[in-house]
């Protein structure tokens, strides 16, 4: 047990936190540049006793932090790279049909020889599950810790992934469409998951440059996903990919229970005056805010307001071209001008990038 206290005046220096032994500031406020002025005396938790939460066995060999980052930011790369590999996901079934539609004609084989409609299911399978769990998503990282079911949700994703080559080499296309519903259930509690998390971890006048931080995982997902999955089809076999960000899922997410907490109260390695200055710019209070639920949630009011359809229409609009480009771009490229596999992906990658 240790007790810590931190000077009334004390604001914060570069990253918001960081001070030099001396006592000098480095920088001029919170987060490298804007000051947080902010005259009100501390409250009284901010001098109570902080119990550090135990070391686990991993943080006696190797603390959790990342040298060259806060906590905080710490937590927005990893999810960064967390939604990186779930979009990714999303970009390797494209590659891997264009391949088996490859061997197919240099085999005369009948691998993934599905009608129309059945290859419309596979590629829509996905978004029945991910459009189901998006508002209960919102309750359950509200009642369960954010980071968990953030962490959870995509390693669960990934192993599911590590399956999809063998249905598809082995099952009828049903099959693989009932394995897509289920993937797409795991992942539509990113996003709510993600806003729970910052929930705890975001000062106000951070939260913007964080969440933007951690949600720009979803475009470089794609942009790095679509010539990687070519690639990877192209060079070693439509199996790959599936493989190759399976592995990765699986990896992210030992690092996601290394470096990532609920809460700053919780992080057995960041700083204590990183620890103040989250606590304090989110208005530290001793009981925890009350949670909203289904019968507390103002659904009439969300219904009759417009700048909530406005959103709608919006986000509608946005992801109906940006799947459109992820999910058949390259088998246009392909058929409708005789682009190779690895081409089509590289393609794909330059107009999302324009």
């Amino acid at each position: 047990m240790e007790k810590f206290e931190i000077s009334k005046t004390y604001h914060g220096g570069y990253g918001g936190y960081e001070e030099m032994e001396d006592g000098e500031k480095i920088g001029d406020g919170p987060g490298g540049g804007i000051p947080y002025d902010d005259d009100r005396p501390d409250s009284p938790a901010s001098f109570e006793e902080i119990e550090r939460p135990p070391l686990r066995k991993v943080d006696k060999y190797c603390k959790a932090e990342c040298p060259c980052l806060p906590a905080r930011y710490t937590i927005a790369v990893m999810a960064c790279v967390g939604f990186m590999i779930s979009f990714g996901m999303r970009c390797n079934m494209s590659a891997a049909k264009l391949k088996g539609e490859q061997s197919n004609s240099l085999n005369h084989t009948h691998f993934m020889n599905w009608s129309v409609a059945v290859e419309s299911h596979v590629d829509s399978s996905f978004f029945w599950g991910y459009l189901i769990t998006q508002i209960p998503g919102g309750f359950i990282a509200s009642r369960f810790p954010a980071n968990r079911i953030f962490g959870l949700s995509i390693v669960c994703s990934a192993t599911l992934h590590l399956f999809v080559p063998v249905v598809m080499a082995l099952c009828h296309g049903y099959v693989l469409i009932g394995l897509r519903v289920v993937q797409g259930l795991f992942e539509g509690v990113t996003y709510p998951a993600c806003h729970g998390i910052w929930r705890f971890w975001a000062p106000p006048m951070e939260r913007s440059r964080l969440a933007t931080l951690a949600f720009s995982g979803s475009y470089a997902g794609v942009v790095v996903g679509l010539p990687l999955s070519g690639l990877l089809a192209d060079a070693i076999s439509y199996q790959a990919p599936f493989y190759a960000y399976g592995m990765f899922g699986i990896t992210w997410y030992l690092f996601w229970l290394w470096l990532c907490f609920e809460s700053p109260r919780k992080h057995p390695a960041i700083s204590i005056p990183e620890l103040k200055y989250i606590e304090k710019s989110l208005g530290e209070t001793s009981m925890q805010p009350s949670m909203p639920n289904l019968r507390t949630t103002p659904w009439h009011a969300m219904m009759r307001s417009m700048p909530v359809y406005a959103i709608i229409v919006a986000n509608f609009c946005r992801s109906w071209n940006f799947y459109l480009l992820v999910l058949f771009q390259s088998s246009f490229l392909k058929h409708k001008f005789g682009f190779k596999v690895e081409e089509a992906g590289l393609s794909v990658h330059c107009l999302i990038l324009l």
